[in-house]
């Protein structure tokens, strides 16, 4: 008797993050792949609440390996006040800078268009 291989799946990552504009809108989202909704964010807009403010700066994220865990913090996260999103990011990123920065050397805004 032939018995199927048993299938493993790779193991997820879920992420919510947190996007700022220069102007100091922030932005709170969910993903499974952070490095391609970060991509979306800086060089391809959508249409919504990110591009209308130019939310595109990575000043916080955090990693998840359950969907629903992640799916909870990304909703506690929208119900804070603004004062506490903003001592979250001072604590892990002081300087607000763009976690995303170096992430694609190879792009720049004008050959994205």
């Amino acid at each position: 008797m032939i018995f199927p291989m048993p299938r493993y799946r790779q193991p997820r990552s879920y992420c919510v993050y947190i996007l700022g504009s220069l102007s100091g809108t922030l932005y709170i989202g969910f993903t499974g792949n952070l490095h391609k909704r970060i991509f979306q964010h800086k060089f391809r807009p959508m249409e919504g609440f990110a591009s209308k403010y130019l939310a595109d700066r990575l000043l916080y994220w955090e990693s998840f390996d359950d969907v629903h865990k992640a799916i909870g913090r990304e909703k506690q996260l929208k119900g804070w006040s603004r004062e506490k999103k903003i001592a979250l990011i001072v604590s892990r990123n002081p300087h607000w800078l763009d976690l995303a920065r170096g992430w694609y050397p190879w792009m720049t805004e004008a050959t994205a268009a």
